[in-house]
């Protein structure tokens, strides 16, 4: 990842699973799947002449920039997926993400209530793992998407150790 300018100097992030591209490409497809089939419904109605008044034009106008839109966030995803990374320092965790709207989360070690890991059908499937950490705060949720499952294991308790040793005051 490039060194950007709101990244903290001398940060070697580590970056989530290729498979994760994957992941997110199979739940777009289903997601575009779904949204062109809905738009494209008059279309189909339309040259089934089932809606003989309905313009034929407008039929084909419908699913347009839905169509164009899925494209564009296909091609987006390996993108972004490739900007998510994570490292771990002594007193917290540095999480980063975005192409567009970047963002870099710091999640201080004692702010910790909890390291959750847990995975649907389709992570399991490519052997990835999401790490979310939730604070102890209003903030919002910390999430590192696509950690092969070994590492979110890991993950899971070293920052569960780091947390227990700050509350301690170790």
């Amino acid at each position: 990842m490039p060194n950007e300018p709101i990244d903290p100097a001398g940060i070697t992030w580590v970056r989530v699973s290729p498979k994760y591209i994957t992941v997110r490409l199979l739940g777009w497809a289903a997601g575009s799947l779904l949204a062109t089939a809905l738009f494209g419904l008059p279309l189909v109605l339309r040259l089934a002449g089932v809606l003989p008044g309905f313009p034929l034009g407008l039929a084909w106008l419908l699913p347009a920039p839905v169509v164009l839109l899925a494209l564009w966030r296909g091609l987006l995803i390996p993108r972004q997926v490739r900007a998510i990374g994570y490292a771990e320092r002594d007193e917290d965790l540095l999480i980063r993400r975005g192409l567009f709207f970047q963002r870099v989360m710091v999640v201080p070690n004692g702010r910790m209530q909890y390291v959750d890991v847990a995975a649907g059908p389709v992570e399991r499937a490519f052997g990835l793992a999401p790490v979310k950490l939730p604070p102890a705060s209003p903030a919002p949720n910390a999430a590192i998407p696509g950690v092969p499952a070994a590492e979110a294991a890991r993950l899971r308790e070293q920052l569960s150790a780091r947390g227990q040793a700050r509350l301690a005051g170790l």
